[in-house]
């Protein structure tokens, strides 16, 4: 009997004879209704314990390289080519037309008619034993380059910030399916049951553009959707009890709604109500272990400094802070939201001399932080940090208005993202561009194959973590991705 035959015999066990004489009551229209409103009527269970918290921890597939991961996620794509992939040629050519072969039949998102070529403005330099090639612009980052692999081949089929975005995060980019942060609690559940296994940070300019749906549990139980914490006011909206509601009143009305919500899944079966009780649970016991995860205040002088933290402030550096303890206290998955990165040079807040700079001032100091302070406590090895956007930058000037100003339009064709720890190869480089930084020359590495990739590296196979919706079984990587073992260990 295969996989999802058991499944099924194990679901039709647990239907009572009244209920199966019920359900089949209402008739052949009454299950077609029940796929698009109620598609949990006949889907696959978890064992026991996890039917009564989605969330318990689940075995993997294999032995795992990490227990958790923090996704910095460099929202608005950042210029690879002004960080981390110098091109000579580009230089000695700046202010050229393009050549007309390198751009014929391409489709920019605000390019028109023949481009420029532009140079970086910026210096790069080898630096660590690896020798990997850094921009001026990350003196923090090219401290850690011996912990790091370096991707300069990543590639995707969006060119627009929301799509991009959805794409990096859910596999897909349209909104509606699940954010890898929810997949990996789905497969994996999370080891702190008084925290959300999936907490989401934001910092930087307003929120990403594939808004929340970047975190989005999608079709599957709404418990493995991602939790944003705020850094200022109440951590996590409606958390705390109202005025005038004391402890034990919160908790005699929550024993109340447990058991008129366990009394409705008994009629229906409903999955969904399980995951119901276990958020009302989880909010609760979060009333107490939030705010004293949030008092990063008390981390000793010498970390504040590493980190460049703020407490009481909104910012990339404290976010980083607060994803270390997240993961100290067995938080599965980490994201950081910092947006800002879009430099298409309309205007100085948006160039490449003026934007940019801000940009990794912000974010540079506090990324090589969490690697060193991760490394120090011995929680590198168990934990994946991924650096990354949803796409690169053009090597051409966009000169968007006729602007002179230098900035980049969109470029999915070949970009930069860094990964450390968890499984990873250090101080290695992976994937290469052409002269000019805008076709893959080496070891193309598709957003699935980066799924792929991390998933594996959480001891998941991602052709086995699926998920049935609509009669078809789904999965992150869709119908592709493979596992780029260059990066492997």
């Amino acid at each position: 009997m295969n996989e999802r035959e058991s499944q099924r015999q194990e679901r039709l066990r647990e239907l009572t004879r009244r209920t199966f004489f019920k359900e089949l009551g209402y008739g052949i229209g009454s299950l077609a209704l029940s796929q698009i409103l109620h598609e949990s009527l006949f889907a696959n269970l978890q064992s026991l314990p996890a039917q009564r918290d989605p969330l318990f921890p689940k075995p993997p597939h294999f032995a795992p390289r990490a227990k958790s991961i923090i996704y910095l996620f460099m929202a608005g794509a950042p210029s690879q080519l002004d960080l981390f992939d110098p091109k000579p040629e580009l230089s000695k050519r700046d202010g050229e037309s393009c050549p007309e072969e390198l751009i014929k039949g391409e489709r920019f998102a605000f390019i028109k008619g023949v481009p420029t070529l532009l140079a970086s403005p910026y210096q790069f330099r080898q630096h660590g034993q690896s020798g990997q090639w850094v921009s001026e612009l990350l003196p923090h980052f090219s401290e850690i380059v011996d912990d790091v692999a370096v991707v300069r081949s990543v590639y995707t089929e969006q060119f627009n910030h929301a799509p991009g975005q959805l794409f990096l995060n859910t596999g897909f980019q349209q909104p509606g399916r699940p954010s890898l942060g929810s997949w990996l609690t789905y497969g994996l559940g999370t080891e702190n049951r008084d925290l959300p296994g999936f907490v989401v940070l934001i910092s930087g300019q307003n929120n990403p553009d594939g808004g929340k749906a970047c975190w989005s549990s999608g079709f599957l139980p709404s418990i493995h959707q991602g939790v944003e914490f705020r850094s200022q006011g109440d951590p996590v909206l409606f958390v705390s009890n109202p005025s005038g509601v004391s402890p034990e009143v919160r908790r005699e009305t929550l024993d109340a709604i447990r058991e008129l919500n366990r009394l409705k899944y008994e009629q229906s079966l409903d999955p969904e109500i399980q995951t119901r009780i276990a958020q009302y649970e989880l909010a609760y016991r979060m009333q107490t272990s939030v705010p004293e995860l949030m008092q990063i205040e008390q981390e000793p002088a010498a970390i504040h400094e590493m980190y460049g933290t703020e407490p009481g402030k909104r910012s990339f550096a404290n976010n980083c802070l607060l994803a270390r303890r997240l993961v100290e206290r067995g938080v599965r998955f980490v994201q950081l939201y910092h947006r800002g990165w879009d430099h298409h040079g309309e205007a100085e807040a948006t160039d490449l001399k003026h934007g940019l700079p801000r940009l990794c001032k912000e974010t540079d100091q506090a990324a090589a932080a969490l690697i060193k302070d991760l490394k120090q406590r011995g929680l590198l090895d168990e934990t994946l940090v991924i650096w990354g956007g949803e796409f690169g930058r053009t090597p051409m000037k966009e000169g968007r208005g006729g602007s002179q100003l230098p900035g980049r339009d969109h470029h999915p064709r070949a970009y930069t993202m860094w990964m450390a720890g968890g499984g990873i190869k250090p101080g290695v480089s992976v994937g290469k561009t052409d002269d000019f930084g805008y076709t893959i020359a080496e070891d193309p590495v598709h957003v699935h194959d980066l799924h792929a990739t991390i998933l594996h590296l959480m001891g998941l196979d991602h052709t086995r973590l699926t998920f049935e919706h609509m009669g078809r079984h789904f999965r992150l990587t869709d119908v592709s991705g493979v596992v780029v073992n260059k990066l492997l260990r």
